[in-house]
């Protein structure tokens, strides 16, 4: 059985030529929103996905902004408001060395070099120049983990494992 993966939720319409504004859940959206792409859309009362073709992609404020091919108006788009966008696990492709999916690395137990546990990493923030990787401790209070080399040591999502080296400051 095919695993599907969620790449976004649309959240609205955006003007009246069928663009919809999507909050991204993916990992590479440059990659995923590339014009010709297929998408999946996910509708809470359906039994089937309707498959969809990217036409356009564009950044606007903290929003994706998408279109698809055939889907011209805003009357066409308007159903899929509060839809989740997947793609099947065979679409995912292979990753460079040293480049993860984000649902390789949330769930992950993260240690230290000596064998301290810090906690488990809940979710992955993408503010810029490396990603961030957000893990909740055992007192639910929460450390922030630069994705970086002299940091991340060691990730192995079979073993849900990754070894740190924390910095001055990093886990206070």
């Amino acid at each position: 059985m095919e695993r599907w993966f969620n790449v976004g939720k649309i959240v609205n319409t955006h003007g009246i030529r069928g663009e919809v504004r999507v909050i991204s859940r993916t990992d590479f959206p440059e990659e995923r929103y590339k014009k010709g792409n297929k998408l999946y859309i996910f509708r809470e009362r359906d039994t089937e996905p309707i498959e969809v073709t990217v036409k356009s992609h564009r950044v606007h404020k903290s929003f994706d902004l998408l279109s698809f091919e055939g889907y011209d108006s805003i009357n066409d788009v308007e159903r899929f408001k509060g839809a989740i966008l997947k793609v099947p696990e065979s679409q995912l492709g292979e990753l460079a060395e040293g480049e993860y999916y984000f649902h390789e690395i949330i769930g992950c137990t993260v240690v230290t070099e000596g064998g301290e546990t810090i906690g488990a990493v809940k979710e992955i923030l993408t503010p810029g120049a490396n990603d961030v990787w957000v893990v909740r401790r055992e007192d639910g209070s929460e450390a922030l983990i630069p994705y970086i080399d002299e940091v991340v040591l060691h990730v192995d999502p079979e073993r849900k494992t990754i070894i740190i080296r924390p910095m001055e400051g990093l886990l206070e």
